[in-house]
């Protein structure tokens, strides 16, 4: 099965302008931007054949050719990574079996669960995400993020089949007391798509749960296609996307903790 990784960046995010240049230190004390990190991460994917970063910035783009990566310049109307993602398709000489967004906040997305998710796209998979189980760290910072105002991390809600009910940056279901939580999946910001998939999604308009969440996988669910989550083992490594500048320095924490240069 042939996969391809597109990492989509844009300057201008409404919560963190300039967001995928900023530096991350990691354990030697090397600043890297953020989409280097990212990058570096879809590097270490098995079974990949090619990895892109897509935007519609000059300074992101000169900045990856700068460390290695293979660029696809897309427009600055794409409103999330799914359809730039679509956009990036477009430009590939063939088709693969499975476009894999690995979104540029997420440098430290282990390489196991993208490969999970690309495993999981057997026959009749249109659209697939990965879920962690949230640790009392992940869901002590999801609350604290809820509780002083801050849209952190995101939360799944599924079925028993694993098929999608909801996503939310809300934490659910409800969070009373830490010390006795219930079970809480944490969306990890990755997504598998059939071409077909993604082609469809980029001709579907924004629905009302998309634009009131923010969240591009809500328009998969709101038009009638089955998003599959697919449980990940985090291995004891804390997963945590860049969202908010507070983000930085627990990022950086993680780097430095598993030596991540």
């Amino acid at each position: 099965m042939s996969a391809v990784v597109f990492i989509p960046a844009r300057y201008a995010s409404t919560r963190y302008p300039g967001k995928p240049l900023v530096n991350l230190t990691g354990a030697t004390g090397e600043k890297k931007p953020l989409i280097q990190r990212a990058w570096e991460a879809a590097k270490g994917v098995a079974r990949v054949d090619r990895v892109y970063v897509l935007t519609d910035d000059d300074r992101i783009a000169d900045a990856a050719r700068g460390f290695g990566a293979d660029v696809l310049m897309t427009s600055s109307d794409a409103r999330n990574g799914s359809e730039r993602c679509a956009e990036g398709l477009e430009q590939l000489d063939t088709d693969p079996d499975v476009v894999v967004n690995l979104q540029g906040d997420a440098p430290l997305t282990p390489h196991w669960f993208v490969e999970a998710l690309v495993a999981a796209m057997t026959p009749g998979v249109e659209m697939a995400t990965p879920v962690l189980k949230c640790d009392a760290q992940t869901l002590t910072n999801f609350v604290t993020d809820r509780r002083a105002g801050r849209v952190g991390g995101t939360t799944a809600v599924m079925r028993s089949d694993h098929t999608a009910l909801y996503f939310s940056k809300e934490v659910l279901p409800y969070v009373g007391d830490l010390q006795t939580p219930p079970e809480v999946w944490h969306h990890v910001g990755v997504y598998a798509y059939t071409p077909h998939a993604l082609r469809a999604y980029a001709g579907w308009d924004e629905g009302p749960l998309e634009r009131a969440e923010g969240l591009e996988q809500l328009r998969f669910l709101e038009n009638g296609t089955p998003v599959t989550c697919v449980p990940v083992d985090g291995r004891g490594r804390v997963f945590w996307e860049l969202n908010n500048p507070v983000d930085v320095a627990r990022i950086e924490e993680v780097l430095k903790r598993e030596g991540t240069p």
